[in-house]
């Protein structure tokens, strides 16, 4: 909640100081010098504020709010005079106090043609102005369906992301299977007159345990096949 003092810049104001209390926030440079990657290594970034509990109250233009009210306040406990019944479609509905709003329009134009000092002028712009707090009402009573479409659709586009990167990842994976085995295809195959494989068996047999742990050389076809397989 910041304060903002009142007065002449420049010179004495004639009438006492006033704070005036805004509700508004900061603004951001007041808030993001103090995240930087020193302070939040060293945990002196300032932690998000606890949400509120139900014994609470907070301000919103100037009103005060309980933590535990209703998303969408009843007319009545609003003070206000409901014109449309407890059951009711709000379709039809809108559409009577959209036809109302023209109705009374029409009729504070003549008011205001013959007479426009009447008193009646201010009791039809009283008349339009409750019709347009109904309808506003009715609106705001959309609002829970909205946001359940608004989920639905959401977690609809994260499935779809979802399965498009699985196929994609499916196709990344059938083509290294392809490569892989076009590599195996394309090995020479070994002669039959190899030393190693002519060798007798006492021959293995005698080796020590150095030569056994030895890592065999790597030919140049299995060097290029593992460069294939790192680059993709």
């Amino acid at each position: 909640m910041a304060s903002l003092p009142s007065g002449t810049p420049g010179g004495a104001s004639t009438q006492p100081e006033v704070t005036q209390v805004t509700q508004m926030p900061l603004p951001p440079q007041a808030y993001y010098p103090l995240y930087t990657d020193e302070n939040i290594r060293r945990g002196r970034a300032p932690k998000p504020p606890p949400p509120p509990q139900t014994s609470d109250t907070y301000q919103m233009f100037g009103v005060t709010f309980h933590a535990d009210d209703a998303i969408i306040r009843p007319l009545e406990s609003q003070g206000i005079r409901r014109l449309y019944p407890q059951n009711f479609d709000h379709r039809r509905e809108l559409k009577k106090l959209n036809h109302s709003v023209l109705t009374n329009f029409l009729d504070l134009l003549d008011i205001l043609i013959q007479s426009p000092e009447s008193q009646k002028r201010q009791e039809k712009i009283d008349d339009i102005s409750l019709l347009f707090i109904h309808m506003h009402h009715l609106i705001n009573e959309f609002r829970p369906h909205q946001a359940r479409e608004t989920l639905r659709v959401m977690m609809e586009v994260q499935k779809r992301q979802t399965l498009e990167t699985c196929d994609r990842f499916q196709k990344h994976l059938e083509k290294c299977v392809d490569v892989i085995k076009q590599g195996l295809n394309s090995l020479p195959e070994q002669c039959d007159s190899d030393s190693k494989l002519l060798a007798s068996t006492e021959m293995y047999l005698t080796k020590n345990k150095e030569d056994m742990i030895t890592e065999p050389a790597v030919s140049s076809e299995d060097k290029m096949m593992c460069d294939i397989v790192d680059s993709m």
